[in-house]
């Protein structure tokens, strides 16, 4: 099948979409969604240059500040070399102008740098005999690498913040130095790699998304914002960029840049993969994945685009931050969900709705985490173990990894005022991370969760969700926890594992003197049945019996 499907194209298979990743850094951008992206790239030159043909214009100057297998600039070389034709007839004279004149990489490691020559040059040296390049006196043409040592303070780098015992190994291994970001003035080091004063028009690629220092998912430090905050420092006219998407909601070390994004008009469209496997088949990034596209000359609202799974994409124009919220709406479905809720949620507490004074901030007396706990709510660490057997009548009962033991009041350092309440508890941990679903398409969002008795606690691997004086508030909070649209609400704030009390930003609380039904909470806040709709395909059941 293979076979036929290659010979339909016309052509032997793409070299670039058959290589794998090298590192969790080196993530290879696959040739259908580079291209993707310069259509997007190519739409947006058009809507602000009086829908002149991006590619038709031999004075554009690409960068590429971080590339690895060269898929940006071969696919931005072949349609110049297209786009250029009526202009510049002669072929030779034409792509000897496009790579000498137009397009320029830096290589993220030598490995990557090679590769990048190979797919641009066809031959790892710019000047090599097979090079379709003609006229480059160095081997690495305009796609530049030289080692670049880690500036070292206190056992991190100045630049990058890596780690010193990690990253420190001799010459024999990549240091991970990235020469783009490891300079005080970007504007002299391009001038410095390419010669004379470059302004690039295009900045486009796919940076490293965290240090390679040990680190392992989450608990790797993010990097792919200071390429993002470089990249802007060059002014180009356009920059895009594919990064990991949890910038939008939270990261370790992203509260600037996220402020810094979320409140800049120069990014014109976003567009979002809540699955990263939906772009990269074989790399799971928690949080998802999504591209930007940064006009510099025409701020305003965003074109947001969003491909949840199962469903067609989405488009919304509109801020990236809303009044009210901390963080980014990822759903653009879930918006006028959000706004509904506010707004029954004001009214209720007497709060003006006019138009004037919308926002997405629920009135403090409404807001469901102001009574969700902080990490250790009794000071128990994950690790604390407590023993099989109860030794004396007044011994606690503990909830921690792995089941339940006993342990003696003495042992708690914290939340002693809430040991003989009646409390609701949840995992600390999601069931799965924001992008994932089931076979179904759909999430669960809470892993175990349940109400625990008076005289009992929890280590921090579990978080309350409440604490209360009867059974009977605590069991109607449960209720409400279990329901798809109490559920719905955290993973529309949420994209990380872990769900601390700001997960929790978008839930109104409830008056536990009742149950609450999914079906009450729908009519309570007027949902349309396609609403509704939208809810249940996201969301799976969650049982009363499931604590």
């Amino acid at each position: 099948m293979n076979q036929v499907s290659f010979t339909l194209r016309g052509r032997n298979p793409d070299v670039l979409t058959c290589i794998a990743n090298l590192s969790n850094d080196e993530v290879f951008t696959p040739p259908e969604f580079a291209n993707r992206m310069l259509d997007t790239l190519a739409e947006a030159w058009a809507a602000s240059h009086n829908g002149a043909n991006l590619w038709a214009d031999k004075t554009v100057k690409f960068l590429d500040p971080c590339t690895k297998s060269g898929v940006f600039l071969r696919e931005i070389t072949s349609r110049l070399t297209k786009g250029l034709t009526d202009e510049m007839p002669n072929l030779e004279k034409r792509v000897h102008h496009i790579l000498t004149k137009q397009v320029f990489g830096i290589g993220i490691t030598n490995l990557t740098s090679l590769l990048a020559r190979r797919s641009v040059y066809c031959s790892k040296h710019a000047n090599g005999q097979h090079s379709i390049a003609k006229g480059f006196d160095s081997e690495a043409g305009n796609i530049w690498f030289e080692r670049i040592e880690h500036t070292w303070a206190n056992g991190k780098c100045t630049f990058c913040g890596a780690s010193q015992a990690a990253l420190d190994r001799g010459e024999s291994l990549e240091t991970h130095a990235y020469a783009f970001i490891h300079t005080d003035n970007i504007t002299t080091r391009a001038a410095e790699l390419f010669g004379g004063n470059m302004q690039f028009d295009v900045i486009i690629g796919n940076p490293p998304y965290q240090l390679d220092d040990g680190g392992f998912g989450a608990s790797a430090m993010p990097i792919y914002q200071k390429f993002v905050e470089q990249a802007k420092a060059l002014e180009p006219r356009f920059l895009t960029m594919v990064i990991p998407s949890r910038w939008l909601f939270g990261g370790r070390g992203l509260d600037d840049f996220r402020n810094t994004m979320l409140n800049d008009r120069r990014i014109r469209k976003l567009v979002d993969y809540p699955d990263s496997r939906q772009v990269f088949p074989s790399v799971d990034v928690a949080g998802g994945i999504c591209y930007f596209i940064w006009d510099r000359e025409n701020p305003g609202e965003c074109r947001v685009v969003e491909f949840e799974h199962g469903m067609e994409p989405s488009e919304s124009v509109r801020p990236l931050l809303e009044k009210g919220a901390e963080v980014f709406i990822r759903s653009n479905r879930a918006l006028p969900i959000l706004k509904k809720i506010v707004e029954i949620e004001r009214r209720d507490a007497q709060h003006s709705t006019a138009q004037q004074n919308y926002s997405l901030a629920l009135p403090d007396s409404k807001r469901f985490d102001r009574q969700v706990s902080s990490q250790k709510p009794f000071g128990l660490r994950t690790f604390f173990r407590g023993v099989e057997k109860k030794s004396s009548k007044h011994d606690i009962l503990v909830l921690q990894s792995g089941g339940r033991a006993w342990t003696s009041r003495a042992e708690i350092t914290t939340g002693e005022d809430l040991i003989d309440k009646w409390k609701v508890f949840t995992s600390k941990s999601s069931s799965e991370h924001a992008g994932q679903v089931d076979k179904n398409g759909q999430r669960r969002v809470l892993s175990l969760s349940g109400v625990i008795s008076p005289g009992s606690v929890v280590t921090e691997t579990y978080i309350l969700l409440g604490a209360f004086d009867t059974e009977k508030e605590a069991r109607n909070c449960f209720s409400y926890v279990v329901t798809r649209l109490f559920r719905y609400l955290i993973a529309v704030r949420s994209s990380a594992q872990d769900l601390a009390r700001s997960a929790y930003q978008f839930v109104p609380i409830q008056d536990f003197s009742r149950p609450w039904t999914d079906q009450r909470l729908f009519e309570k806040y007027g949902l349309t049945d396609d609403e509704v709709a939208h809810i249940e395909r996201l969301i799976r059941p969650m049982e009363l019996d499931d604590e």
